[in-house]
């Protein structure tokens, strides 16, 4: 099996990324990103999902988040489509419930060249520190666009704003890390279609 890597840039008028990812990694991350909270929930991403992660990101957080959270979901998405490459011996699906102390989560995905986020979670906070938390959805928002997948987030109790956060972000990296994996069963992709 080839090596499941992509790096992708981005240079806007608002943001500036440059970002590698493996999917088949240790849990490594380099990351030097203008947003704290962001960098922080990236590392939690590539820890539990044992990706292999360096993103260097700056944007214009003068302004506030929105744009650099956005930009990183978007160029996120657009690595892991990339990496995915054919598809071919991925078990496609994915999902994880996962408790952080009194929160549960569960993140569910499907890779499946059909974009859609489901999103089923009123975060009890506005900001965690100087992070605006309506960012969040758009950061999920915009890597299920880019990595043409199914997205489905659903809270199902939590009242601290980041634990959820965080069991969001964890949730999805074990989801992938699942949805990622070759299995040698599978002979060519996992559709009747015979692509995805």
């Amino acid at each position: 099996m080839s090596e499941r890597y992509a790096k992708i840039n981005r240079k806007t008028r608002e943001t500036d990324i440059s970002l590698e990812f493996s999917i088949d990694g240790e849990g490594k991350s380099q990351l030097d990103v203008q947003v704290p909270f962001m960098s922080h929930m990236l590392e939690l991403f590539t820890k539990h999902g044992l990706f292999n992660l360096q993103v260097t990101g700056r944007g214009d957080v003068e302004v506030d988040d929105h744009h650099l959270t956005e930009d990183l979901g978007i160029v996120l998405g657009q690595a892991l489509r990339e990496a995915l490459g054919d598809k071919y011996g991925i078990k496609r699906y994915g999902s994880m419930t996962l408790p952080m102390d009194e929160t549960l989560v569960t993140v569910a995905v499907d890779l499946s060249d059909r974009p859609h986020l489901e999103w089923k979670a009123e975060l009890p906070k506005d900001r965690v520190g100087t992070f605006d938390t309506e960012n969040v959805h758009e950061f999920f928002w915009k890597l299920a666009v880019e990595a043409r997948m199914n997205l489905h987030i659903v809270l199902h109790h939590g009242h601290n704003t980041h634990h959820i956060i965080e069991a969001m972000f964890k949730a999805l990296a074990r989801a992938l890390d699942e949805a990622t994996e070759v299995d040698p069963r599978i002979k060519g992709v996992p559709s009747t279609k015979g692509s995805l």
